[in-house]
């Protein structure tokens, strides 16, 4: 009897050692389908629902074992919400491995709130993501200054935060500056 697999589409396979695409050392899966088509996209080639290829969630679960002193798991493409369902799959994977979770998307919050009033799975993917970089990439607001993203309009979400508020909080960029990141406590007494 043949086994019943469930498919990701994919436009590369995981990518390591990333340190641009949110905090720490991450891995990044590259989605394959968009349908935004911001103009300026640095990955039109994930356009294309037909486009890069299928792989075995399995196959994902096992470059996720495979990865060493990665803090995170980012997802991006394409955009990783028009393959929800399997995503979703994925991340709470990356949760049971410890993995801190990213997600870049073109759809803003309150679209995707609106999206869950249909789909609940929505939902159920927000609560095991921590930050969520929403809104379609714009070239006119394009801002090589902001940290992890693109453009103005983008937003870096803190997605525990917004949900118990049910009101969207930021994340706090100040943690990530670099002032902050090295600075060092005296070893002195």
């Amino acid at each position: 009897m043949a086994q019943n697999k469930k498919y990701i589409r994919l436009a590369a396979d995981l990518q390591t050692d990333s340190i641009v695409d949110g905090p720490g050392l991450r891995a990044v899966l590259w989605t394959q389908g968009c349908n935004h088509h911001c103009k300026g996209c640095q990955n039109p080639q994930t356009w294309s629902f037909e486009g890069g290829g299928l792989v075995p969630l399995t196959e994902v679960f096992k470059a996720i074992d495979e990865l060493e002193y990665h803090t995170g798991l980012t997802l991006s493409g394409g955009d990783p919400l028009y393959q929800v369902h399997e995503c979703l799959e994925v991340i709470k994977y990356a949760r049971k491995k410890g993995l801190n979770i990213w997600v870049y998307t073109g759809f803003t919050w309150e679209e995707l709130m609106e999206m869950a009033k249909e789909d609940k799975v929505y939902i159920d993917f927000l609560k095991l993501i921590d930050v969520l970089v929403d809104g379609k990439f714009i070239l006119e607001q394009r801002d090589l200054s902001l940290l992890f993203r693109g453009s103005r309009n983008q937003r870096l979400i803190d997605v525990p935060k917004t949900l118990e508020s049910n009101n969207i909080v930021l994340l706090d960029e100040s943690k990530y500056n670099e002032e902050n990141m090295f600075k060092k406590e005296p070893m002195f007494i």
